[in-house]
């Protein structure tokens, strides 16, 4: 691409107008008033629901590689913001994007709101605002969800003899972190590597179960820091402790594989999953383990009256767990 808009408003009319963007004109959707190209954007709250707003602010070189493609950037940067609605149990309708540009390269903007539009629409939410301004690269995107009044899913509900779950498998983009340099020869690397770069590069926000956890889940939270660290905020919140189970914590194949030992260690301390983790009591659990939908989600543990982490061991030998993660300072 040979040229490229000058000025703020002709980079966000080119490239950002129509992130997330359908045939359905605003004017029908039930909680977008006034969109994109304004001073403020417009939601409407439907009647009986409640709005869920959350921002997350990712710099170069210490939330995403200096290397990564604008493509990639693009998807995993609103990627790891609607995670955040997932584990709330929100439905996201919008969000808008505030974008630091070192300069307003044309072929690197293409790319970046290609990757953005592709998660967007695959949520069917749309870009409804937003700031650009010149300097090193960074984004902050803020996402709007909305919640039946009451049932958003909080840190602070879980109580003892609920059990401990998680989505997924847990390990696999902090086994990335040492082959992101490979990014762009993803095609040609083994089959494990290639998964590894697949989950942190193209993280999955939970939308679809956190939506049904709704009434049933009494804690959740995605695991953005690391298994332990983000546990610990809800035990923290709700005053309680937790007792996991080793042989039940869910590493892929793949990781297993090319990690051995440190596999576990991954899975409990690295960060950039994005699964969900959530309580449940024993009863909810029993009537959902047969959903087909439910097959993802491990058994991991039970809340405890015991503050802290506990892990028994394969051995049956129990012992405390640092929750420890990624460090934001």
């Amino acid at each position: 691409m040979s040229s490229y808009p000058d000025d703020e408003f002709g980079l966000i009319t080119r490239y950002f107008g129509n992130v997330g963007g359908s045939d359905e004109p605003l004017s029908d959707s039930p909680v977008i008033s006034l969109g994109i190209g304004d001073d403020c954007a417009i939601l409407r709250t439907p009647p009986g629901y409640e709005m869920c707003l959350s921002i997350d602010t990712l710099v170069s070189g210490v939330h995403f590689p200096e290397t990564i493609t604008p493509y990639n950037l693009g998807y995993r940067c609103l990627a790891v913001s609607l995670s955040d609605l997932a584990a709330m149990g929100a439905q996201p309708v919008a969000f808008t994007l505030a974008l630091t540009l070192p300069d307003n390269n044309g072929e690197w903007l293409d790319a970046f709101s290609r990757g953005l539009s592709k998660l967007a629409s695959e949520h069917c939410i749309r870009l409804v605002g937003g700031d650009t301004t010149k300097g090193p690269l960074t984004i902050s995107v803020q996402v709007h969800g909305i919640v039946p009044e009451g049932q958003a899913i909080k840190r602070s509900g879980a109580r003892p003899g609920d059990l401990i779950c998680v989505s997924g498998a847990l390990g696999d983009a902090g086994a990335a972190l040492k082959y992101l340099h490979l990014e762009s020869d993803i095609d040609t690397v083994s089959g494990n590597i290639r998964r590894f770069l697949s989950r942190y590069f193209s993280p999955q926000p939970r939308i679809e179960l956190g939506c049904v956890l709704r009434g049933l889940a009494t804690a959740a939270i995605d695991i953005s820091d690391g298994l332990l660290a983000d546990l610990n905020h809800i035990l923290t919140s709700s005053g309680v402790g937790a007792l996991l189970h080793e042989d039940k914590i869910p590493c892929s194949s793949e990781l297993i594989s090319e990690c051995g030992s440190r596999s576990l260690s991954l899975a409990l301390t690295a960060g950039d999953d994005y699964e969900l983790c959530f309580c449940l009591p024993g009863s909810v659990y029993e009537h959902l383990r047969a959903e087909p939908w439910f097959a993802s989600v491990s058994v991991i543990g039970v809340v405890s009256n015991e503050s802290g982490i506990r892990i028994e061991r394969k051995d049956g030998d129990k012992c405390v767990l640092s929750p420890d993660g990624y460090k934001h300072f």
